[in-house]
């Protein structure tokens, strides 16, 4: 299978035509997945990511804000890595001019590994280790410390070795969580940045700036999955501010770049995709006009909502049975794969697909039906008590809007492997082309990071 190529997508097209343009490409990726054997009896779950899509995405994103901003203004848009480790992806973006937030040596080297530039990577973590500031700074690759004890830290990196690192600090602008407790970042004890609310916090971090003419950005991340716009705008507004204090007790602007994060909430519910970045840059334009009148770069850092749209996990149908009067359809798309969900079903819901055993939709009489995944355990479930066209066995169900996490989070749970991942795009003569973006791990890679090559470690001459 090829890498895939091809233009660029509609990024002006209407949100309901472009979710009905991305069901379209779904519906004919997952027919055509299994008509070329990607899916089936013997490989019975993959992982499907819509290369047009992800290009709309990320065209959308920089239209939004180059619509608001003063020309000129320079705006990095850095994907964060978290959401979909996969250097393909990251190879794709970075040719659709998005760059890299990173947050550990890992992911920083699958950034490098895609060629995302030093100048085009962001360096953020709650604990960065003295190796990988050493690196980021060798690198001139842009640091957000996160509290005062790291940033003593690069005070001393930086008295030592000269560095092209755009450097600045982390705030927590404590404006308060959404309904997701888990992935609120901007709450009065969330363990990232330095909280400037608490007593004599602010002044600390206007000193620490005065004391250190190097530090030129200012960080904040209040946005996440169940955060309302309005919140994360007053978390913007509220780093702005500060921006503004620092500079004018500088007396020149010491602060030239603003980080603003990501966090745009994504629609699990439909195939529409709402809120839009145009919606949150013109919200942004509004609540925080200075921020794009050119005095300030920005920096963001979206994730979930450059990739959750566009991908798709698909799964045989294995067996069906009924317990308690309800259909239960048994998968191989489970915990391994979508453990938020499974664990956390009321805050990660998923949309399922049914479709037939030739990837064709299901329709007819909705059903109330379970749709359970191959883990050894009663909670494993990707949907309970759905209604949906009623799964047969060998039919296949798609757990949709799975482009961002559900990539990222695999658990071994049972040893199950690892799914193959594969890019979708339309062929040069018609049809679906597919390239591998991860291959499926084999038995042989589960046993070889299970210990395999040190069996007998534990009876020897311990």
């Amino acid at each position: 299978m090829a890498a895939y190529t091809g233009d660029t997508d509609r990024a002006g097209e209407a949100p309901d035509a472009a979710a009905s343009d991305g069901g379209a490409r779904r519906d004919e990726a997952v027919r055509a997945a299994v008509e070329q054997g990607l899916v089936g009896p013997t490989t019975p779950i993959i992982g499907l990511l819509d290369i047009t899509g992800i290009r709309t995405s990320a065209a959308a994103l920089h239209a939004a804000f180059d619509a608001v901003a003063a020309p000129g203004t320079p705006v990095l848009h850095a994907f964060a890595v978290k959401a979909t480790p996969l250097v393909p992806v990251l190879r794709l973006l970075h040719e659709q001019g998005i760059g890299a937030e990173v947050a550990s040596a890992g992911e920083l080297a699958l950034a490098r590994a895609a060629g995302v530039p030093p100048s085009r990577t962001v360096l953020d973590s709650p604990a960065k280790t003295p190796a990988e500031l050493r690196e980021a700074l060798a690198l001139g690759i842009a640091v957000n410390a996160d509290n005062p004890q790291e940033l003593a830290r690069i005070d001393g990196l930086v008295q030592s070795a000269a560095t092209r690192s755009p450097l600045g600090l982390r705030v927590n602008p404590q404006v308060g969580g959404g309904s997701i407790e888990a992935l609120s970042t901007a709450t009065a004890t969330s363990k990232f940045g330095v909280a400037l609310r608490d007593e004599g916090a602010r002044e600390w971090v206007v000193r620490a700036y005065l004391d250190r003419p190097w530090l030129t950005r200012l960080h904040a991340h209040s946005g996440s999955q169940g955060m309302s716009l309005e919140l994360m705008a007053r978390g913007v507004a509220e780093t702005y501010g500060l921006a503004e204090e620092i500079n004018a007790r500088a007396g020149r602007r010491q602060i030239d770049t603003l980080d603003i994060g990501g966090g745009l909430p994504v629609n699990f519910a439909s195939d529409a995709q709402t809120p839009t970045y145009a919606q949150y840059a013109r919200l942004l334009a509004e609540t925080v006009p200075g921020l794009f009148d050119g005095r300030y770069g920005l920096v963001t850092e979206f994730g979930r909502s450059l990739l959750a749209k566009h991908g798709v996990v698909l799964a045989r149908v294995e067996y069906t049975k009924t317990a308690g009067g309800r259909a239960i359809a048994v998968t191989h798309a489970g915990v391994q794969v979508a453990a938020r969900t499974v664990y956390a079903p009321a805050s990660w819901p998923l949309r399922v697909g049914a479709y037939d055993a030739k990837g064709r939709p299901k329709a007819g009489t909705e059903v109330v039906q379970d749709v359970a995944g191959p883990a050894c355990f009663a909670g494993d479930l990707l949907a309970q008590g759905r209604a949906m066209p009623l799964l047969e066995q060998g039919d296949y169900a798609a757990a949709l809007d799975t482009g961002a996490y559900y990539f990222a989070h695999h658990y071994a749970y049972n040893s199950l492997p690892r799914p193959g991942i594969y890019g979708f795009g339309p062929g040069a003569e018609g049809g679906v082309r597919f390239a591998v973006v991860r291959a499926p791990q084999s038995l042989e890679e589960i046993v070889a990071e299970s210990g395999g090559a040190h069996a007998e470690a534990l009876t020897g001459t311990l």
